[in-house]
């Protein structure tokens, strides 16, 4: 499906009092829209809004995101490089593109502008809001600031608000960033190498030992001392981040993953868990160090009627990318069910 653009021209206010002037979002949908029958998918760090490219074997006949029964939305957020407002976006008030000077934001003004994506289309009422990772970050905000307009909530490998560890994760990451002298130019190219060497950080943290251990073995040559695969796996990690996407709003985006704290201005995190009115299900990947079962857990006990669910798998965190056949015996008869 091609991607479409959403563009709001009036000033688009920030958490942090400032405003965008103008805000375009890109996005994809799936399937027909009947009114009642919309699915919003909410995508992790360096997605798309093309969840067929990012998400195999979810948006299929007989899967849980099924395009002939339900309207799937998925939006690119704020800050991105796929197309919704960004760092590379020109800022009016220069005819120049923002960079550096791009503004912080959070994950309430992705939800913000999305919703606003949400009324362009139509949409009411959400049958279903699905999030992993940062998705879910969003798809909690969206539960919890519109309770009364998603019957269904889907929360994957995720957290009420972002812990110590992986703020601490996400600073090194940009601490690499800081190290490249490019990073701060007025140019797209700017800080490509220091992503590459986040990007080797970060991945550690979302497959783990357990997957490293699994597919980067060196199982043809007990006798190599050097030229390891594993090693060739980070380079060639630190190359495609390289390629697709840009270091500003990999730096911005971090930012935006720490700010996340439910409990922000509502009396505290299980405060704010409790105003959810959706039927919740929470997900838990065995293996994800980023994002511990203990987290997930959290959620499971704070918001009211949530069920929980434990997906077995060596993948680490992105074993929701990979366990597709798992994650869809869970879900779809969450999502079909009257």
């Amino acid at each position: 499906m091609p991607v479409r653009y959403f563009k709001y021209d009036k000033p688009f206010r920030l958490e942090n009092g400032e405003e965008l002037h103008g805000l375009t979002v890109a996005y994809h949908t799936y399937g027909k829209f009947s009114g009642n029958n919309a699915v919003w998918v909410c995508h992790a760090l360096t997605a798309s809004s093309d969840v067929e490219d990012w998400w195999p074997h979810t948006v299929e006949e007989g899967r849980f995101l099924d395009p002939s029964r339900y309207f799937v939305v998925c939006a690119n957020i704020i800050g991105s490089h796929y197309g919704t407002t960004g760092p590379l976006s020109d800022n009016p008030a220069t005819g120049q593109p923002y960079c550096s000077s791009f503004p912080f934001i959070t994950v309430r003004d992705m939800v913000a502008a999305h919703m606003l994506l949400a009324e362009h289309l139509g949409i009411e009422r959400f049958h279903a809001v699905i999030g992993s990772s940062i998705g879910g970050f969003q798809a909690l905000e969206m539960a919890i600031a519109h309770n009364r307009r998603i019957d269904r909530l889907v929360l994957i490998a995720t957290a009420a608000r972002s812990q110590p560890w992986t703020i601490a994760l996400n600073e090194s990451q940009r601490m690499s960033i800081e190290t490249d002298p490019t990073y701060g130019e007025k140019q797209p190219e700017a800080g490509r190498h220091g992503m590459k060497v986040a990007r080797s950080i970060g991945l550690l943290s979302y497959r783990g030992s357990l997957a490293y251990n699994a597919t980067q073995q060196e199982n043809d040559n007990y006798y190599k001392v050097a030229g390891f695969r594993a090693g060739s796996y980070q380079q060639y990690q630190g190359e495609k981040i390289g390629r697709r996407f840009n270091a500003y709003s990999y730096y911005r985006l971090t930012q935006a993953f720490d700010s996340h704290n439910v409990g922000r201005y509502r009396g505290g995190v299980e405060s704010a868990l409790g105003q959810i009115r959706a039927r919740t299900i929470v997900i838990g990947i065995s293996s994800d160090i980023l994002f511990p079962v203990s987290e997930q857990t959290f959620l499971y006990r704070h918001i009211p009627g949530a069920e929980i669910r434990l997906l077995s798998s060596d993948f680490g965190h992105d074993g929701f990318l990979v366990e597709h056949e798992k994650l869809n015996s869970i879900l779809k008869p969450f999502i079909d069910k009257k």
